[in-house]
């Protein structure tokens, strides 16, 4: 079976691609011109990949894309996602996101004969601010907080009017917070880890935020599950664990596995340019119980199963270049 991965250099993309290899699928992966240093993340399985030019906000390089690799599955990954530069940069997000996506699902429809399913990497911030504090179903309103999450509700939008309209199969995925990296530390879990095991202080600006955390090996068993299964066809499911911490438990969460003894404050870093006011949503928890009804799918990992995990990978890899 031919697969078609965007993003396949991102956190996402690359363990997706990994996955699918190992399961003896033919994989194309979209990329932009690059540097061959910007390959690292998949070099360890760039021999068993086709790799394929195109940029999503280019129609024509996407639709050429899709022409040479006939995918059967689409995954869709490729997005720029940092929220708080999104702040900085809001049509740049929105050029890729949704025009990107607007992009692919055209070409896809018109250039792509044998395609079965195009699955959606979304993101629970569309769910922006919810009205109570208990875990989110799909069937909410969407309220986005942040030109990121806009870009990625408007592209949620966008798949499931052509399947509407244009009898396009799809599945869109709503994860949560995803940890599980082995290359970027700027995203909480591995900031909390990476500075706790030089011993550094911690800054947590937001420590009351109440969110949902799930470990990438869970994150991409959702699209393995949900890529063939009849049952997730013209469907949109929440991926998440159900369970939310607060940043600022789980600080010390990762300072217990750690045996972190320095200074956890609560305020941003000096200079760090944080979000406008009232762009960080208090509770951001899914809940996940559609798509284990749909599908079987659920968490395999609890939160301290999966922290120890990556805490072992970091300790391993900061020894490697200390």
């Amino acid at each position: 079976m031919s697969i078609l991965v965007t993003g396949i250099t991102g956190f996402i993309g690359q363990e997706l691609g990994r996955k699918l290899v190992e399961k003896g699928y033919t994989v194309f992966g979209l990329i932009r011109h690059c540097s061959t240093r910007t390959l690292d993340p998949i070099r360890d399985y760039l021999d068993k990949i086709h790799l394929i030019e195109g940029d999503l906000r280019e129609y024509h390089s996407i639709k050429l894309a899709v022409r040479k690799s006939e995918p059967e599955i689409i995954l869709h990954a490729g997005a720029i996602t940092p929220v708080r530069l999104s702040f900085d940069d809001p049509f740049t997000c929105i050029d890729v996101n949704l025009r990107g996506t607007a992009n692919l699902v055209d070409a896809a429809l018109s250039k792509a004969p044998c395609l079965k399913r195009f699955v959606l990497a979304s993101t629970m911030e569309v769910y922006g601010w919810p009205d109570r504090q208990q875990p989110l179903k799909e069937d909410l309103p969407l309220r986005p907080a942040s030109p990121y999450a806009v870009s990625k509700a408007a592209a949620d939008m966008y798949v499931h009017m052509m399947g509407r309209v244009s009898d396009l199969d799809y599945t869109i995925l709503r994860p949560c917070n995803t940890y599980g990296r082995k290359r970027e530390t700027a995203f909480i879990v591995e900031y909390l880890v990476t500075s706790m095991l030089r011993r550094e202080d911690v800054y947590i600006g937001t420590p009351n935020s109440v969110r949902d955390f799930m470990y990438v090996d869970d994150h991409i068993a959702a699209y393995l599950e949900v890529m063939e299964n009849d049952k997730a066809s013209r469907q949109t499911f929440n991926v998440g664990t159900g369970t939310g911490i607060s940043i600022g438990s789980l600080s010390e969460a990762v300072a217990k596995l750690t045996g972190y003894e320095g200074n956890i404050v609560n305020d941003y870093p000096p200079g760090y340019p944080a979000r406008p006011a009232f762009a960080d949503p208090p509770y951001l928890v899914v809940d996940p119980s559609k798509i284990k009804m749909k599908t079987g799918w659920e968490v395999a990992h609890k939160l301290e199963d999966g922290l120890s995990k990556i805490i072992e990978y970091w300790r391993g890899h900061l020894a490697k270049i200390s």
